[in-house]
Formats: structure tokens, C-alpha cells, sequence
């Protein structure tokens, strides 16, 4: 009996030993995954953000968020990356805005936001007011409010002198804040723009800002009456793109892409 006992007891003893040996390696891994668990790294503005394959030579990772609180305006971003991994912004940002039935989504579909951030662009695109994941607001009914909005826009971005793109309906937005602040923009990128009817030949001639007009040969209606008000500025160039319509940047993505680029390696 006595020899049993002393058995058992050391066989408990090693049991012991091998269970504490298992604690001790298992430790430093636990301890790291609470730590790890714990911490919230936060992303600058960026809700999410989504690694997805687009037009381009490589992955781009669009960053989306809001800005600005009453009420929100949301946003995608692709920002420039090194091949190093490091973000650079040595060139100029690019910020679009939209048209009627489209939103932000659409310069993330066509491949733009990632094109430019692999030719070392931040591109910026929003949801205007009342469209996308925007709430409508009550304060962008004039052309001053809608002139203070992009203000602010560009502001809360921390985009300075963008390059802006504005098509179809976003021009109750563009034109004004180009004839009154164009000094803010380093190009303008109107692709037939509503509302150039409502200002002056004088008001256009006194833009000094660098503008490439794109329309779609088959746009016969807003593409050629706002060619005639644009035109009128003295440092804008013309780009058709053959067999388009309305939407041009849908129809021939790779042309309007090669002409954006184009455009804004002239650029300073």
C-alpha cells in the first residue's frame, strides 16, 4: 500500500509539472492576444477600408468616410502609395463630384480613385448632398451656400488647390465656386456642367484657372451648350471623346482616363 501511494503521488507530482510547463509556453501568446484585442488603432476619418482589384497596374485601397456633421458628407479616397508603402504626396489632389444618377461609387467602379492613386494622385470623390450615402441639407438651396459648401469640403480634406472634376448636375456646385474662388483650384475639369447658362462671356474670360472641357460627341444637348459658355475661358483646352453620350466617363472610360492624365501632368 505504502508503495502504491508513494506512486500515485508522484505521478500526480509530474502531472503537475507538465501542466505547469504548458501555462508557462502558452503565457506570452495569451497575454499578446488580450493586448492585441485591446487596442483600437483609429483610421483617420476612414470608417472602412476595402483592398479591391481595379483599372490600373495594381491593388488600391479606397479609404470611405464623412466629413463635416450637419449633415454628414460621405466620401471614398485612394491616396497615393510608394512602391516602398509609403504615401506621397508630391502631386496635386484630385477631388470629383457627380452627376444626377450617380454617386461616388461610380469613379470607384470606372477604376479612377485607383488609376490616379497608382499614377500618385489623392483622389477624393463625395456624395453630394441628397444623394449616395448623403443626407439631403437645406443649406446648399443658392449658389453662395453651395460655394461655402465645397469651401468646406475642401477644407475639412485638408485638400489644397485640388484639381476639381465636376460632371452634369455637380456643375450647380462647380461653376459658381470656379468663377468665385478659382484661385482655391489648381484645374478644373468640367464634363458637360449644368448652369453655364447662367453666367456672363465676361465672367468665364476672367477665370484664370486651367480647365480641360470633355463632352461626348453624341451629347447634343448640355455637351455643346456648355462647350460654348466654357470655351470662353482663356487657359481651357477641348477633348471630345468619339462615339459617347451624356456620360462620356461611362461610355469611354479608357479615353476619358487618358485624357485626365494627360491633363494633369501639365499641371503645377
Amino acid at each position: 500500500m505504502t508503495m502504491a501511494l508513494i506512486r500515485n503521488r508522484l505521478g500526480l507530482l509530474v502531472l503537475g509539472v507538465l501542466v505547469t510547463f504548458v501555462l508557462y509556453l502558452l503565457l506570452p501568446a495569451i497575454q499578446h492576444e488580450r493586448f492585441t484585442a485591446s487596442v483600437d488603432i483609429p483610421k483617420p476619418r476612414a470608417m472602412e477600408e476595402a483592398t479591391r482589384k481595379h483599372q490600373g497596374t495594381g491593388n488600391s485601397t479606397i479609404l470611405i468616410g464623412t466629413v463635416l456633421h450637419n449633415p454628414p458628407v460621405f466620401f471614398r479616397e485612394a491616396a497615393p502609395v510608394q512602391k516602398d508603402g509609403v504615401p506621397s504626396s508630391e502631386r496635386l489632389p484630385v477631388i470629383f463630384l457627380h452627376g444626377q444618377t450617380f454617386t461616388s461609387r461610380t469613379w470607384e467602379e470606372l477604376g479612377t480613385l485607383a488609376l490616379l492613386s497608382e499614377n500618385g494622385y489623392r483622389a477624393v470623390a463625395i456624395d453630394l448632398p441628397g444623394y449616395g450615402e448623403s443626407l439631403q441639407s437645406s443649406d446648399v438651396e443658392t449658389a453662395t451656400s453651395r460655394v461655402a459648401f465645397l469651401q468646406l469640403v475642401l477644407k475639412e480634406l485638408g485638400l489644397q488647390k485640388p484639381v476639381l472634376i465636376s460632371s452634369s448636375m455637380s456643375g450647380r456646385y462647380s461653376i459658381p465656386f470656379l468663377l468665385s474662388s478659382g484661385d482655391q483650384l489648381s484645374g478644373f475639369v468640367p464634363i458637360s456642367p449644368v448652369g453655364t447658362k447662367e453666367f456672363t462671356t465676361q465672367q468665364y474670360q476672367q477665370v484664370k484657372t486651367p480647365t480641360l472641357i470633355i463632352y461626348g460627341e453624341h451629347d447634343t444637348g448640355l455637351g455643346t451648350q456648355s462647350l460654348q459658355s466654357l470655351q470662353q475661358i482663356p487657359k481651357s483646352k477641348v477633348v471630345m471623346l468619339p462615339e459617347a453620350g451624356h456620360a462620356c466617363y461611362v461610355d469611354k472610360p479608357q479615353e476619358f482616363h487618358k485624357a485626365l492624365l494627360n491633363f494633369l501632368s501639365e499641371l503645377k
